[in-house]
């Protein structure tokens, strides 16, 4: 497969991904699990990291938010 089938492929099924998150339930559980995650990242790996460090991924991951 060329590089260029393989973005147009890419690129319809970001088409219709989006396409699928304009249902208002999958953003909201989209969001939630988001959140979820952020905080379990931040209290469960302090002793891995830094607390800096957690902060600053949960930011990246909530900032994912639709």
């Amino acid at each position: 497969m060329e590089f260029n089938e393989w973005e147009q492929e890419s690129s319809a099924r970001q088409k219709a991904v989006q396409a699928n998150m304009k249902d208002d339930q999958y953003v909201v559980g989209w969001n939630a699990a988001l959140n979820l995650v952020a905080s379990r990242i931040e209290h469960d790996f302090v002793k891995a990291f830094g607390k800096d460090t957690l902060s600053s991924i949960a930011i990246y991951i909530r900032g994912m938010k639709k």
